[in-house]
């Protein structure tokens, strides 16, 4: 008989194992830098700063959809988590995609590289296939693949409600791992925006919601263990880091058992994605007052 492990202690497991697994991979990971540029980037200070950081988010949001297999889950117990597969899956999905975008660093795109969500679609129509949209493709692919695996995991009267859970699910994934990359402009942004994400998450204290509890912990561990080195400068997540841990976040909603709670996530993920499209998160935080001094909070001196 398999023994079950308290959600609340499970969740402390999770981040605790996710944050020890991206920092030893972002320490293992300096050798490899001195002896090649390619995790080199220079920031908007123009210091210069390691992907380094970013693999090892990858790598931690990875662990945490793993080391959340072995909590109880609200649907299928331990020997089938669901979730696991799903967190697993998605933040590959981000993480890999995001490390490919990073080190083509727009070679692969010519020499106009499209931004932007827009940007790459209309390259796409034009017939150039570009980095860009290959990661949307595969990001895409993983979220779709997670949010089917969730919304089989629950009850549905028909199957008509399943898919359009499951569509739902893949729409909240995709558009959280897209809005951490849109948000990793500063040091510290995307990985803040996670905890507050997340930090609520770990409230809820109901058996059905230990799934999303635990993920959101590993998420929340993650982005503990690599916050330091990311506001001090010496690391950024990049699309790597970036794009993994938003997939991670976004599971952690898409497992929630809120219906309500899904839906408004697919909703605001999907408006701040349109919306960057126009307007500059950038601008908006610093003209905000509240939202200037969190994001200032911690990141080393101009």
């Amino acid at each position: 008989m398999t023994s079950k492990v308290p959600p609340s202690r499970a969740a402390v497991r999770n981040a605790v194992g996710s944050a020890i697994a991206t920092a030893m991979a972002s320490i293992a990971l300096r050798g490899a830098q001195s002896q090649s540029g390619r995790l080199r980037r220079t920031n908007f200070h123009g210091r210069t700063v390691s992907l380094r950081g970013g693999i090892g988010v990858a790598v931690g949001a990875v662990t945490a959809g793993a080391c959340a297999g072995r909590c109880p889950h609200d649907t299928r117990g331990p020997e089938n988590p669901v979730s696991a597969i799903a967190a697993v899956t998605a933040a590959t999905a981000g993480g890999v995609a995001g490390l490919v975008d990073d080190l083509d660093a727009g070679a692969h795109d010519g020499d106009a590289p499209a931004k932007g969500l827009k940007g790459h679609l209309t390259a796409l129509r034009h017939g150039r296939v570009t980095t860009g949209a290959l990661k949307i493709a595969v990001i895409g692919g993983g979220a779709v693949i997670a949010g089917g695996l969730l919304a089989g995991g629950r009850r549905h009267d028909h199957t008509a409600k399943t898919l359009a859970d499951a569509a739902n699910g893949a729409v909240v994934i995709a558009s959280w791992a897209n809005l951490h990359n849109l948000l990793d402009l500063r040091p510290g942004r995307a990985l803040k925006a996670a905890v507050i994400t997340c930090g609520p998450m770990l409230a809820d204290r109901r058996p059905e919601a230990a799934s999303s509890r635990v993920l959101a912990a590993g998420a929340l561990g993650t982005a503990a263990a690599a916050l330091p080195e990311d506001l001090a400068e010496d690391t950024m997540l990049g699309d790597t880091g970036a794009n993994a841990l938003g997939a991670l976040v976004g599971t952690a909603l898409a497992a929630h058992p809120s219906r309500a709670l899904r839906v408004a996530a697919a909703i605001i993920g999907t408006g701040l994605v349109l919306a960057s499209e126009r307007i500059s998160f950038t601008r908006v935080i610093e003209n905000n007052r509240v939202l200037s001094a969190v994001d200032r909070l911690g990141r080393r001196p101009q």
